[in-house]
């Protein structure tokens, strides 16, 4: 079994990466937009911040321009989709895959950067860092109650039908793309301060692991509001972390590091398996 301490970390790691999984849900359940720009996007954030941090920038300014570099990956999917007519599964694979070569560049043509030496935002403490996040989960959550995460909920629950409403579906899901995959390279920029390194190869899972977050979320709350479905993604994230380290830590299951991906395959199959029995049960009654 785990202790406190690898406990306490499984917290804190899975409070990060839930970052990354609102930004996942946004896609995949917001807007209905297949997204695979996550694991490319989650790299252009870790990037940024390494390389604005080993030249003295402020950690939490370091956090905003990682933003930015991700708002714009999704962006150029969006313009990909919709400008010129790439179907959104591909698009978000060209960008992704692109994003390695420009990641590498902004990087110095290294493939790993550390900067444990310098300033970051869990050098006092980690309180700072969970403020971060909190903040970020309650700005996202704050606005899908608003008027323009109606527009949004629209988009991607009828696309006709917000066009009735008088709704831009075209504008709604570029502006949609950028700001999960700017959820998402925060998510990449803290997790790298957390670290204390980048690596080019940094991103890989990343999407599955969201996925994986928002099943195990949804699974245990059952939140109808979508609004609150944003929680889900943040409990999600923190449970999957802790199952992770369990599973790792088990003598008995013998589970070792190296079979990571293949824990996370189970526990998505196992959640898939429960919710498509409760869903016969409930159509059998």
């Amino acid at each position: 079994m785990i202790g406190i301490q690898e406990l306490l970390t499984s917290i804190e790691v899975g409070l990060i990466l839930g970052v990354v999984a609102i930004g996942v849900f946004m896609t995949f359940k917001t807007i209905n937009f297949a997204d695979m720009t996550c694991d490319g996007s989650f790299v252009s954030g870790a990037a940024v911040t390494a390389v604005l941090i080993r030249n003295g920038a402020n950690p939490y300014f370091v956090v905003l321009a990682s933003m930015i570099a991700g708002g714009m990956a999704g962006v150029l999917t969006g313009i990909l989709n919709i400008r010129y007519k790439v179907a959104d599964l591909l698009a978000g694979i060209i960008v992704a895959y692109t994003l390695y070569s420009v990641n590498l560049m902004v990087m110095g043509n290294v493939p790993s950067i550390a900067f444990v030496d310098h300033r970051t935002i869990f050098s006092d403490s980690a309180l700072p860092a969970v403020v971060v996040v909190t903040l970020l989960v309650a700005a996202v959550t704050c606005m899908m109650f608003s008027g323009f995460g109606l527009k949004l909920r629209a988009v991607g629950y009828n696309r006709q039908f917000a066009t009735t409403y008088g709704i831009d579906v075209n504008k709604m899901t570029v502006l949609g793309l950028a700001m999960s995959n700017a959820m998402i390279a925060a998510g990449g920029s803290i997790f790298s301060q957390f670290q204390g390194f980048c690596d080019v190869s940094g991103g890989f899972g990343m999407l599955v692991m969201g996925l994986a977050s928002i099943m195990v979320g949804t699974s245990i709350l059952h939140f109808k509001r979508e609004p609150l479905l944003i929680l889900s993604c943040v409990t999600g994230s923190i449970l999957y972390r802790i199952f992770i380290n369990i599973a790792l830590h088990s003598d008995v299951l013998g589970i070792k590091t190296q079979n990571l991906n293949l824990v996370t395959g189970l526990i998505m199959i196992g959640i898939m398996i429960m919710k498509g029995g409760v869903k016969r049960n409930a159509k059998a009654k």
